[in-house]
């Protein structure tokens, strides 16, 4: 767990709210709303600050134009001295899953995802961790941890079969596929797509039929729903960062970082420091 963030000094993150329903956007759109690692500790304060707030009954979590969340800032997170302390994280005895998902995780509020444009990557996991998903037509989505060498955490793990099934999920999860909204449709991925422009008030207007609910009510029903649509988080996630953690060190990550900062066709060898597998 990052050290508690104020929202009012968030630097990557805007947090409101309005009419009982907290509104999350990630905001770095220069970078597509890539997360550094100081977006990751405000994005889970923004969760924990909305999970302690008895005026929110809803949360929604989208970007700022053009993006909602290109993933991790492979610059600065897969490289240098943020990639050292990843790896030095994910090889503790034992670790912890990523907080910020396990903030947006835990959250007992219902959570929208407004899908605004790209979510690929850790971003396509936030859309994941929450509990509804209503898409733009601009929107994309893409389980692409395997072109980086690396696994999807617990949302294309533990959430994703349950929302699509197991066989969809094996194919984006193994192919590493970026879809469109209309596909995402029709699998179930979101439950619905509305013109760009009418994004922010669909997923209002669903927000608010939500939150005019019993708030203790809604809370009880989510965690019902948690227990019997996807089980145990902690133990799923400790098992995703252990492996992440051995898989950060690999010739097949590196390469696959390497690439993308390249602009370049990876080239997988299936490699651990110069030993085959």
């Amino acid at each position: 767990m990052a050290q508690p963030i104020d929202p009012a000094d968030f630097i990557h993150v805007l947090y409101s709210v309005h009419e009982h329903v907290a509104t999350v956007t990630l905001n770095r759109p220069e970078r597509r709303n890539a997360l550094n690692r100081r977006a990751y500790d405000e994005l889970e304060w923004a969760f924990r600050v909305a999970t302690a707030d008895p005026e929110v009954r809803c949360v929604i979590v989208t970007g700022s134009d053009p993006a909602f969340c290109s993933g991790e800032d492979v610059k600065e997170m897969m490289t240098g001295e943020q990639h050292d302390a990843s790896v030095a994280r994910l090889t503790s005895v034992r670790p912890e899953p990523t907080p910020a998902a396990v903030a947006a995780l835990e959250c007992d509020k219902p959570v929208i995802a407004a899908v605004n444009g790209v979510a690929v990557g850790w971003g396509m996991e936030l859309t994941l961790f929450a509990d509804m998903r209503v898409a733009s037509e601009q929107a994309r989505f893409g389980e692409i941890f395997i072109k980086r060498g690396l696994i999807a955490d617990v949302g294309g793990l533990w959430r994703l079969p349950a929302i699509v099934g197991p066989s969809k999920a094996s194919e984006l999860l193994f192919a590493g596929d970026i879809i469109d909204a209309k596909e995402a449709l029709r699998i179930g991925l979101v439950g619905e797509v509305v013109p760009h422009d009418q994004l922010t008030d669909a997923a209002r207007s669903l927000a608010k039929r939500i939150a005019v609910n019993p708030p203790l009510i809604l809370r009880y029903m989510k965690e019902g729903l948690r227990r019997t649509a996807y089980g145990d988080l902690r133990e799923i996630g400790s098992w995703v960062s252990a492996i992440l953690g051995q898989l950060f060190q690999t010739e097949d990550h590196r390469e696959g970082v390497k690439s993308f900062l390249e602009k370049r066709p990876s080239v997988f060898r299936g490699q651990i420091d110069g030993v085959v597998l």
